[in-house]
């Protein structure tokens, strides 16, 4: 069987689309339950990894890859190549495509909150998701959360949405070249990921600000770039808190950075209101770091017994439950001593396998 695939979010700078994917195709380019098929990958430009494996075929189709490189380029290209499957792992697909199709939706927030996006971009966003979902064979999820919201937001068929968890990757383990922390610095909060509203980073600044004015040993690193609408001013929060020297915004960093920042962290924070998942503090826990994050049904639903949570517009609840995550031995222990149950749904091997069934149950 050919399988088509959008591979645009494996170039330039991969976020959890390009991670999903990447995860995806890394266990299906070795798996023998994948050795019969073909894997034809689609993207404007080259991927920002390599990919291994005789079973995946590049296709670089010119263009932007916006919108218009989706619905009338990529469908040109595709047409040609005589698949018998497509794959969209972000969130829409061309509508025209000639064959079976399954399209991943992470989650509905532009549909759900469109208040937080702008308006061009959020009427794209809920057009173009709800009728590739609706002209899917399936749409997939990643989180029982996500599964009631494409429900209730788009109007798909229950039956028609299958959860299917990915692997979590630890991140920062085992590095042999780290450098140790410095020794005025050894306890570090981590957040990373895009920044949007829902994600607070001001309030984790401002929660974080009282830890910091008490203990100069501690520190906070923002790693993503700044996506928010209506736009925050993160330099002005670090700015106002006047701790400059002690909260540090990386806009991006490399795969090696990343590593060595998770390595260093003692405590992640990550005070989202609406995710389909919510990787990153799956892989913090992956890698030996408690994390702290707002109390939504889609955290539970993830880490379980396995964080510390805080109510939405509480910034002492956030400041305690950073402080505890720090410097408590006793509440650290814990959280660590259930990470195994909960991380024990997310495993690459299981997303490949009953991803391609789904594939293979379209065509």
């Amino acid at each position: 069987m050919r399988i088509g695939i959008d591979a645009r979010e494996l170039s330039d700078r991969p976020t959890g689309v390009g991670r999903v994917l990447s995860g995806l195709l890394s266990e299906w380019s070795t798996s023998l339950v994948a050795k019969a098929h073909e894997f034809v990958l689609y993207s404007h430009l080259a991927p920002a990894k390599c990919l291994d494996g005789d079973r995946v075929t590049l296709r670089i189709v010119p263009g932007a890859g916006g919108t218009w490189w989706e619905q009338v380029t990529l469908l040109a290209a595709a047409r040609h190549d005589r698949l018998d499957v497509w794959f969209s792992p972000g969130y829409t697909a061309p509508l025209g495509m000639p064959v079976p199709n399954a399209v991943l939706v992470h989650d509905v927030s532009f549909v759900a909150h469109p208040e937080w996006f702008r308006v061009p971009e959020g009427v794209r966003r809920r057009f173009l998701c709800r009728r590739a979902a609706h002209r899917a064979r399936a749409v997939l999820t990643i989180s029982e959360f996500s599964r009631q919201e494409i429900v209730r937001w788009l109007g798909v068929k229950p039956e028609r949405v299958h959860v299917i968890r990915p692997g979590i990757q630890a991140r920062g383990v085992g590095l042999e070249a780290s450098p140790q922390p410095p020794a005025s610095s050894p306890y570090r909060v981590l957040f990373v990921g895009s920044i949007f509203n829902r994600r607070h980073v001001i309030d984790l600044i401002r929660a974080f600000a009282p830890i910091a004015r008490r203990r100069r040993d501690a520190s906070l690193d923002i790693v993503g770039d700044d996506r928010s609408y209506p736009a925050e001013d993160v330099p002005g929060a670090i700015a106002a808190e006047g701790l400059g020297a002690q909260i540090r915004w990386h806009r991006y960093v490399t795969d090696d950075e990343l590593a060595r920042l998770y390595a260093r962290a003692r405590a992640f924070a990550f005070l989202s209101e609406y995710e389909g998942l919510g990787l990153t503090p799956l892989e913090a826990l992956a890698s030996g770091i408690p994390p702290v994050l707002l109390d939504t049904p889609v955290a539970r639903e993830s880490c379980g017994d396995a964080a510390l949570y805080a109510p939405a517009g509480n910034l002492t609840a956030v400041t305690e439950a950073l402080d505890r995550a720090l410097f408590s031995d006793d509440t650290r222990s814990r959280l660590l001593g259930a990470a195994p149950a909960a991380l024990a749904r997310y495993e690459w091997a299981g997303a490949a396998r009953e991803t391609l069934a789904v594939l293979e149950g379209c065509a």
